[in-house]
C-alpha cells in the first residue's frame, strides 16, 4: 500500500531563502491532512508519526526528529540537497519532525551514513535522522503552483498565480551569484530554475571574478516568472544570492555537455576537451525526462557526495567558528606542518598546524571555518599519507595555540594565517567549483609554455610514483596526469603543488574527477 499525503500550501512567500521559499513554492506549508490509505482507496486511518527510534530498513524517505520549533523547509531541505535531489518534504509542525524524500535510496543511505559521523545541526540544535518506514511520500498539491512527481523526481509547473510585471521577450536569463561562499553547480541551478518551466540549456562561466550563468527556457513567459520569483533570493543560508536579468541573447549555442555547459535537448553532444562525459545511463534518462537530472550526473562516489555536503551546507549551525581537526596515525618520521598544510589546503584555508610535541604521530589543524573542517575530514579520513592510513576527527579545541614568544617547539607549530597559498580566500573563486575527493588523477595548471609532457612525467615519477597516463589541455597551460594509486597522487600533490618550474611559474596541483 502506498502512503498518501495531501499537503495544502499557501501561495504567499515569506522566506528569503531559496530551497523552500522558491523551489518548493511556500515556506509556510500548512498541513491539511495526513492519511495512510490502502491501495484500493478505502479504509483511511491516521498515520502514526514515527516517534520510536527503531532501525528501519534503508528507504529513500528519511524521518528527521527534534527539529527546532520555527524550522523552515529551507533548512530541512538543505540537509539533504548535497546528497542528491530532494523530491519531497512533509513537515509535522506540532511534533518537531519531518519526512524528507530523496530521489534514490543510495542518496538517502549516503546521507544517513554521513550524518551518523557528523551530527547535523539546525540553528545550533542537534537533529536526528533515521530511515522511515515509508518508501515514498505522495503529495497532492491541488492548489499549489508547483506539483511534485516523486517517482520521477521532477518539478513541473502547474497553474501559476504569480503576477509578473510586464512581458519579457527573451527566454534567456543572465544569472550572477553574489556572496558565493559555497559552490553553486550547474545542476543546482537546473533544479531551482526548472520549477518555472523546462530548462533547455545552461552555460556557466566566471567573469570579473564572479560566477555567472546563462539559462534558456523554452518560453519567455517561464523566464519572466523565474525572474520575478527568484531575483534577490539566497540559494543557501545567508549566501549565494541570485541576481537575475534578461539576456540580450534569444538562443544559446551549447557545444559541449559537461559540468560547465549543458544542452538538455541534445544529449548526444560531446563532453569537450578534458571534461568528463555524461555517462550513458544519464543520456538515456535525458531522453525521457530532461528535468530529473539533479544529483545523478556526478561521477563522485557515495562517500564523496557525502563529503560535498560539508562544503555546500552550513551543517553545524556555527559556520563562523573555527574548525579544528585532530589528525592521528601520521608517519612521524616524514610528516611536517607544511605537508599537512598542502594536503588539507585542498579542502579549505589552513590557518595553523601543530604537530603534538609528546605524540608526534598526531597533529591539530585549524581550518578557516567549521564547514571547511568537515569537508577536509570527510575527504581525508582513511586516506594514506606517507604509507600510513590517517584518521581525521573534529577536535574539542577551538583554536590552535602558538608557542609563547621565545619558546622553540622544534618547528612543530606553524602559522599559515597570511599564506599566499590559500585556495579559497576569494569569494566566488573558481577553486570552489573544483573540490573533489582524492583520486589517482591530478589536475595541473599554470604550466609554462616551455615545459613538455616528458618534463612533467619525470617530475612526477621522481616523487616516487608511476605515471600511467598524461593529457595536455588544448592551450598547454593545463594537463591531467594519472598516477597508479591515490596514495601516489596524494604524495605528488604534497610534493609538487606550488613547485617552481622556473621564471617564478608555480605549478598548481589538485585532485581531478576525470580519468584519462
Amino acid at each position: 500500500a502506498g502512503f498518501y499525503f495531501s499537503l495544502c500550501v499557501s501561495p504567499q512567500r515569506g522566506s528569503d531563502e531559496l530551497l523552500s521559499g522558491s523551489m518548493y513554492n511556500s515556506p509556510s506549508s500548512g498541513l491539511s491532512s495526513i492519511s495512510d490509505t490502502t491501495s484500493n482507496g478505502s479504509d483511511s486511518k491516521k498515520l502514526r508519526v514515527e516517534d520510536r527510534v527503531g532501525v528501519a530498513p534503508p528507504s529513500r524517505v528519511l524521518h528527521i526528529r527534534k527539529l527546532p520549533n520555527d524550522v523552515s523547509e529551507t533548512e530541512i531541505i538543505a540537509l539533504g540537497l548535497p546528497f542528491g535531489k530532494v523530491t519531497n518534504i512533509l513537515t509535522l509542525k506540532g511534533k518537531n519532525q519531518a519526512f524528507l524524500e530523496l530521489s534514490t535510496e543510495e542518496a538517502a543511505m549516503t546521507m544517513v551514513n554521513y550524518y551518523s559521523a557528523v551530527t547535523p545541526h539546525i540553528r545550533s540544535v542537534p537533529v536526528y535522522i533515521q530511515y522511515s518506514n515509508h518508501k515514498e511520500l505522495k503529495t497532492d498539491n491541488s492548489n499549489q503552483m508547483v506539483s511534485f512527481c516523486p517517482n520521477g523526481g521532477t518539478l513541473t509547473s502547474g497553474s501559476n498565480s504569480s503576477d509578473g510585471g510586464g512581458t519579457a521577450s527573451s527566454p534567456v536569463l543572465r544569472i550572477i551569484i553574489d556572496n558565493m561562499f559555497y559552490p553553486v553547480t550547474l545542476d543546482v541551478l537546473q533544479q531551482i530554475f526548472s520549477k518555472f518551466g523546462t530548462v533547455m540549456k545552461i552555460i556557466t562561466f566566471t567573469k570579473n571574478n564572479q560566477f555567472q550563468a546563462l539559462l534558456q527556457y523554452n518560453d519567455p513567459t517561464n523566464a519572466q516568472q523565474a525572474k520575478v520569483a527568484l531575483d534577490g533570493q539566497n540559494i543557501y543560508n545567508a549566501c549565494c544570492t541570485l541576481r537575475i536579468d534578461y539576456s540580450k541573447l534569444v538562443n544559446l549555442n551549447v557545444k559541449y555537455n559537461n559540468d560547465k555547459s549543458r544542452d538538455y535537448t541534445r544529449p548526444e553532444l560531446p563532453a569537450g576537451d578534458g571534461q568528463p562525459a555524461l555517462d550513458h545511463t544519464m543520456v538515456a534518462a535525458l531522453g525521457k525526462d530532461s528535468t530529473s537530472l539533479l544529483g545523478a550526473l556526478s561521477p563522485l562516489s557515495a562517500a564523496a557526495a557525502a563529503a560535498a555536503a560539508a562544503g555546500r551546507v552550513a551543517l553545524s549551525g556555527h559556520s563562523g567558528a573555527s574548525g579544528v581537526l585532530l589528525v592521528s596515525n601520521l608517519n612521524e618520521e616524514m610528516v611536517t606542518p607544511h605537508s599537512l598544510f598542502t594536503l588539507f589546503g585542498v579542502y579549505g584555508d589552513v590557518q595553523r598546524v601543530k604537530i603534538l610535541f609528546n605524540k608526534k604521530d598526531s597533529a591539530l589543524i585549524q581550518m578557516a571555518d567549521m564547514n571547511q573542517a568537515q569537508l577536509a575530514m570527510s575527504h581525508l579520513n582513511g586516506q594514506k599519507m606517507y604509507s600510513k592510513i590517517i584518521r581525521v576527527t573534529m577536535s574539542k579545541h577551538q583554536t590552535v595555540q602558538l608557542p609563547r614568544d621565545g619558546l622553540d617547539d622544534q618547528g612543530l607549530t606553524k602559522d599559515f594565517t597570511n599564506s599566499p597559498l590559500h585556495r579559497f580566500k576569494k569569494p566566488g573563486s573558481k577553486n570552489f567549483q573544483n573540490i573533489f575527493p582524492p583520486s589517482a588523477t591530478l589536475h595541473l595548471s599554470n604550466i609554462p609554455q616551455d615545459i613538455t609532457e616528458e618534463d612533467l612525467r619525470v617530475l612526477f615519477s621522481n616523487s616516487g610514483g608511476t605515471v600511467k597516463g598524461f593529457k595536455f589541455f588544448q592551450d598547454h597551460k593545463m594537463a591531467l596526469i594519472q598516477m597508479t594509486t591515490i596514495e601516489e597522487a596524494i604524495q605528488c600533490l604534497i610534493d609538487l603543488h606550488n613547485y617552481n618550474t622556473g621564471n617564478n611559474h608555480h605549478l598548481k596541483v589538485s585532485f581531478s574527477k576525470s580519468t584519462i
